[in-house]
């Protein structure tokens, strides 16, 4: 399989965007100041705006040519659910400042961290993608992302439970039961993404 096909180097620039997401956000939690979320939104959405052109670059390419590496559905379903990885990921700025939060959780910390090696490790995934008839790699990455969102579900749990304990706030709880929905949607977004790729390579044995 041809590595310098451009549907693979496409892979690889999409999740690209979302490895900057997440470490981004990670950022923006760690250095928590509410008075510069505006700007911390312009500064992701930069970010997606730059996905959603890299996509768009790929379905105007498959729009035109008729012999692709693999089926053009996959394409199309490989370079949405990148898309979507970035896009949960932007979520999660627009709703702190949607809901005005003025303090960071620690366990949206915990799962800033999750989410960045979960792109870490897609990311690697994608550079390997274009030999994936043959690699080992890429089911050890399929199964550190697949690992690495159940490490999220327990974050989940443990999160809204220690909130409904501690917070007498209604309003803090419904912000952050939506907020922690959002993380674990993020950790999701990338396992979606790994079973994709184990489709796409038990499709192609």
């Amino acid at each position: 399989m041809a590595k310098s096909n451009p549907y693979f180097e496409d892979f690889v620039t999409l999740v690209g965007f979302s490895c900057e997401a997440a470490e981004y956000l990670r950022t923006v939690l760690k250095n928590f100041d509410p008075t510069t979320l505006p700007a911390n939104r312009a500064t992701m959405h930069k970010i997606e705006h730059a996905a959603d052109q890299a996509k768009h670059g790929v379905i105007n390419r498959l729009a035109k040519e008729f012999v692709t590496p693999i089926d053009r559905e996959d394409i199309m379903q490989m370079t949405d659910e990148l898309d979507n990885v970035t896009d949960t990921i932007e979520d999660i700025l627009i709703r702190l400042y949607m809901y005005n939060i003025r303090t960071i959780r620690p366990e949206a910390l915990a799962f800033a961290d999750v989410i960045v090696r979960c792109c870490d490790t897609l990311r690697s995934a994608m550079e390997e993608f274009h030999n994936f008839q043959k690699s080992q790699k890429l089911n050890q990455a399929i199964i550190a992302v697949n690992t690495m969102e159940e490490e999220g579900d327990a974050i989940y749990i443990d999160a809204v439970r220690r909130l409904f304990e501690t917070c007498k706030d209604p309003l803090e709880v419904a912000a952050w039961s939506e907020l922690f929905d959002r993380l674990e949607e993020c950790c999701d977004a990338c396992e979606h993404v790994a079973d994709v790729i184990e489709q796409i390579a038990m499709k192609n044995v």
